[in-house]
């Protein structure tokens, strides 16, 4: 690989126009030699309130996604990230096939990673979680299909929580007293860990330190992406500092 930035690895992170966390926390977990190239899925700011609006951001994430991945392909990208959950969950596995299947094509020959695979990795490696307290950005509307996503991988789903998201772009305006609160509605004496899904949740940095009093991994979604994309490209090396996920192999 000849690019002097990124000697070692180029990501493409593929984020819909209504996100705004996704691309600086993406920034922050860069190792040094690689570095991140990104593309915009095209959405309109609908309503998740009501299953129309929902919808109808689902239809937008599936016409647009595969044009901002392929406006990634000339970057000499090993891996692209697709940074958008709810189109991953939201018919199950053999949709989540599919759409990965049809982003791949798109992607040319780079390796397709989503918020699903990213979780379900992450939960293996760190010695085969099966136990989870999840935190959704949505309201009740948007978390069941998410938690029978991951009951139907054989993952118990101890309790959810929503962080309320009434817009894809309203869905970055948390407090840390807002996740801090959603931390400890999940958490319990059975839980083996806390997966948060949703991109637009500015959890990243939040999620690292709440791992220090809740005494368990706490996964963030674009910290998983983002240690999904470099394990995958083979950076293996452990990073000090961004949570007990990237202390890992």
């Amino acid at each position: 690989m000849s690019n002097f930035l990124g000697k070692r690895l180029r990501i493409g992170v593929a984020i819909p126009s209504t996100n705004t966390s996704a691309q600086p926390e993406m920034e922050d977990m860069r190792p040094i030699g690689v570095t991140n190239h990104i593309g915009r899925m095209i959405i309109d700011d609908d309503s998740l309130t009501h299953a129309d609006g929902f919808n109808r951001v689902i239809e937008n994430i599936r016409r647009s996604t595969p044009d901002a991945i392929r406006s990634l392909r000339h970057c000499g990208t090993s891996a692209i990230i697709a940074a958008v959950s709810p189109d991953g969950y939201w018919e199950g596995h053999a949709a989540h096939e599919t759409l990965h299947g049809q982003l791949t094509e798109a992607a040319g020959g780079a390796k397709i990673i989503m918020s699903a695979d990213a979780i379900m990795a992450a939960l293996k490696a760190l010695g085969g979680i099966r136990r989870i307290g999840l935190i959704s950005p949505y309201l009740e509307l948007g978390d069941e299909p998410v938690s029978r996503f991951f009951t139907d991988s054989g993952i118990e789903v101890a309790a959810t929580h929503g962080l309320g998201g009434r817009t894809p772009s309203n869905i970055s305006d948390v407090t840390p007293a807002d996740l801090r609160d959603a931390v400890l509605e999940v958490d319990g004496p059975d839980v083996e860990a806390i997966v948060q899904v949703g991109t637009n949740v500015p959890m990243a940095a939040f999620a690292q330190s709440a791992e220090t009093w809740v005494g368990k991994p706490v996964l963030s979604n674009n910290a998983v992406l983002y240690w999904h994309a470099l394990r995958s490209c083979g950076v293996t090396d452990p990073i000090p500092g961004r949570g007990i996920l990237y202390e890992s192999h």
